[in-house]
């Protein structure tokens, strides 16, 4: 039986020396900025040089990681003599998945003895990189590509995604909340609670006043939602707030008992749609 890699995309929001670490290959998604013409890998900027930017009002583009850079990076596994499973970015917020399936069918045209495996994991920032972390635990337990692919398959809906914003003008800016709205909701502190649904898109669900009273209600869902709150996997993302995370953690340990098992930037590129000051919980629930 050939050896397998598991490949992702930068959008995992795990960073490259955990991956290393765990063993994991991946592609990057990239970014512009407004008036220039230098692109930037997600890993390339530093994430509070990155938000440090966009406070001071410079404006990202993404672009998705397109069907060459996947080939490239395929091809040199399929040459090494491995088969591949790539866990991609939810097909719900770009098209990079979509670009990774075409190259993975144009590669099998060309090594019909090798295999390639995709899964849309329907998940963005370290709630893919949570359903990355379970799948990496079931590779290094000898499972195989197709037990991999039915865990995914299973356990995907059941990666839950919660997150706030401290600033809704980069909402506003992605067309996911109106000008009127974010008007209102800053001159009053208003902050949504937001997630992601089940066709891998973001949702308001309520709003709160303050960001104190935004961290408390991401906590309050950990404990409402989670399978198993008291012996949960949880993961945290930032947008360059460190503190508030480390809040965050010590409210899911103080209220739980669990210790959050990662806690991470929320990259550039998806940083670019949400601004500094996101904060987002990532955890297992019986559905999302």
């Amino acid at each position: 039986m050939k050896n397998y890699v598991i490949y992702v995309d930068s959008a995992c929001d795990i960073t490259p020396d955990i991956l290393n670490e765990w063993g994991v290959k991946t592609c990057s998604l990239s970014l512009m900025f407004s008036g220039s013409d230098k692109e930037y890998s997600d890993y390339e900027i530093p994430a509070n040089e990155f938000y440090n930017r966009m406070r001071e009002g410079a404006i990202p583009k993404t672009s998705a990681a397109n069907m060459g850079k996947f080939k490239e990076a395929f091809e040199a596994e399929l040459k090494a003599g491995n088969n591949i499973f790539y866990l991609g970015f939810t097909s719900g917020l770009s098209a990079t998945y979509t670009f990774a399936c075409q190259a993975a069918e144009e590669l099998m045209q060309e090594y019909p003895d090798s295999k390639i495996m995709t899964v849309d994991s329907l998940c963005a920032s370290a709630g893919y990189g949570l359903l990355l972390y379970f799948m990496v635990e079931l590779k290094a337990g000898g499972a195989s590509m197709e037990e991999l692919y039915a865990f995914a398959e299973d356990k995907k809906l059941k990666i839950t995604h919660w997150f706030t914003v401290e600033d809704l003008k980069y909402l506003k800016a992605g067309g996911r909340i109106s000008p009127t709205t974010a008007l209102v909701g800053t001159v009053l502190g208003i902050k949504p609670i937001m997630k992601v649904d089940d066709e891998g898109r973001l949702i308001s669900v309520t709003k709160v006043r303050g960001r104190k009273a935004s961290l408390e209600a991401l906590a309050e869902r950990y404990g409402e939602y989670a399978v198993t709150p008291n012996e949960g996997t949880v993961f945290i993302s930032h947008g360059d707030c460190l503190d508030d995370a480390n809040y965050l953690a010590k409210l899911i340990k103080d209220g739980y008992g669990v210790d959050v098992k990662i806690i991470t930037n929320v990259g550039p590129v998806i940083g670019s749609h949400s601004g500094p000051g996101t904060m987002a919980l990532f955890f297992v629930a019986k559905q999302r």
